[in-house]
């Protein structure tokens, strides 16, 4: 019979949010796929787990998952874990996962510490819808491209960011979506974890004048529907609304569908369009 691979997520600072059932699966399968061997000993010393370790990590994913994938349908059973936290988000893991599904491995969460939900759920921010961004691309292009599509997000955004960039990335993301409600958490489950309610300008004069510390999650406030539809709006105002009709007809709307959209468009009751289509 094939093996089973775990995804078992380890504490993010505290070793006290290490589950029960972690730490048996760890003792229980036959080898480790960790992220940084070096680091996670410490973390099976802690807890006396003497399983054997292999390295799994960003720079060997592909093809470590075919040799981990090749032991699983061997009948080994792989547990996979990341430096802290859950193996997956923002960390290796995902390939992993694809590759035991493609060989018909079954893949059985493990689950525990998330820093994105934590910082989430204690950020005084909506968590009834989120979008979880993890660390905006390093390419400038990728990244103007998702700072121009958060500026019209309306779920809560979880963004991650190292200490010595987080100032960059905060005048970035004012610049991108406007001074909104922000929520800066950082050394999470750690002697000093803090929660920072602010926005983005109190936030940088906080941070230019006290160096930032230890690894930060920022929870931002997503733009209201109101808003949103009111920005929407702006962009019509220098058409006229026959202007606008047109616009739409001349990319195959018929006058009752470009009606309509106009009206949408602008936040009008279409009547107010209709008397514009007469002449069209």
């Amino acid at each position: 019979m094939h093996g089973t691979l775990y995804l078992v997520a380890t504490p993010i600072g505290n070793l006290e949010d290490m589950t029960y059932r972690a730490v048996r699966i760890l003792r229980e399968v036959d080898l480790i796929a960790a992220e940084d061997t070096r680091n996670s000993i410490k973390l099976l010393n802690h807890f006396e787990i003497k399983t054997p370790m292999t390295s799994y990590h960003e720079h060997n994913k592909y093809e470590k998952a075919d040799t981990l994938v090749a032991k699983l349908l061997g009948g080994k059973n792989i547990a996979a874990i990341t430096d802290a936290g859950t193996p997956g988000i923002s960390d290796p893991g995902e390939e992993l996962v694809r590759a035991a599904y493609e060989a018909g491995i079954r893949v059985v969460p493990v689950p525990g510490a998330c820093a994105a939900i934590n910082a989430l759920i204690a950020s005084g921010l909506s968590t009834r819808r989120f979008a979880f961004e993890a660390f905006l691309p390093s390419d400038k292009k990728d990244r103007k491209e998702v700072l121009s599509t958060l500026a019209k997000e309306t779920r809560t955004m979880v963004v991650y960011e190292a200490p010595h960039r987080l100032v960059r990335t905060l005048e970035e993301l004012l610049e991108a979506i406007g001074n909104r409600r922000i929520t800066i958490c950082r050394e999470l489950t750690k002697k000093h974890e803090q929660f920072f309610q602010t926005t983005f300008e109190e936030a940088l004069i906080y941070y230019k004048q006290n160096e930032p510390k230890g690894e930060c999650i920022v929870v931002i406030e997503g733009i209201s529907y109101t808003s949103l539809k009111e920005e929407a709006a702006k962009q019509w105002e220098t058409m006229s609304i026959p202007e606008h009709i047109e616009h739409y007809m001349k990319q195959g709307m018929d006058k009752k569908e470009a009606t309509k959209k106009v009206a949408y468009d602008r936040g009008i009751p279409k009547r107010e369009v209709y008397e514009f289509t007469i002449n069209l």
